[in-house]
């Protein structure tokens, strides 16, 4: 599948996945069955983290932590749009990731996936906001993405911050 995604620096240096295209769409409601899917395509695939070359396997239970968590289904509007386009981008998110950090498990779901806890990342996206004639008006660009790649398990949990908006 073709992807219209570019890696690109802001003046700070910091690395950002601009995601060009709106594959979800939704003034109110997003699609999540239709997000699920898309993200079985990274079932089984293998990224590396470019500045630490940490290798990260994607399990087959990301597409439902992903769309299926606690906090998509709070989600609304850009937020949720937000998060739905962004799983165009996790490879390059993958890649790009930064600040590795350990984090506890301290829910009781975690116990057989992430039993003692996960490393957190920290990456940034853009995505397009478009006028009513379709032409790009500005990017929108996340303050945070938080990867939790769960230790000694094969899977990971993703978590969006949403563009311009309080991170979650």
């Amino acid at each position: 599948m073709r992807k219209n995604i570019n890696v690109i620096k802001d003046l700070n240096g910091n690395q950002i996945v601009v995601i060009n295209d709106i594959r979800f769409r939704g003034k109110r409601n997003i699609d999540w069955k239709e997000v699920e899917q898309y993200l079985r395509q990274y079932i089984g695939e293998v990224f590396k983290i470019a500045k630490s070359e940490e290798i990260i396997y994607i399990g087959s239970d990301l597409p439902d932590e992903y769309t299926g968590s606690k906090y998509t289904a709070q989600l609304n509007g850009m937020q949720a749009k937000a998060k739905a386009n962004a799983a165009q981008g996790i490879p390059e998110m993958i890649e790009i990731a930064s600040n590795k950090r350990f984090k506890k498990n301290m829910e009781k779901k975690h116990g057989m996936n992430a039993k003692f806890g996960w490393y957190r990342y920290d990456s940034r996206f853009a995505i397009p906001v478009f006028d009513n004639d379709g032409e790009v008006l500005r990017y929108n660009v996340s303050r945070a993405f938080k990867n939790r790649f769960a230790i000694g398990a094969a899977f990971v949990h993703t978590c969006c911050a949403s563009t311009d908006m309080q991170c979650i």
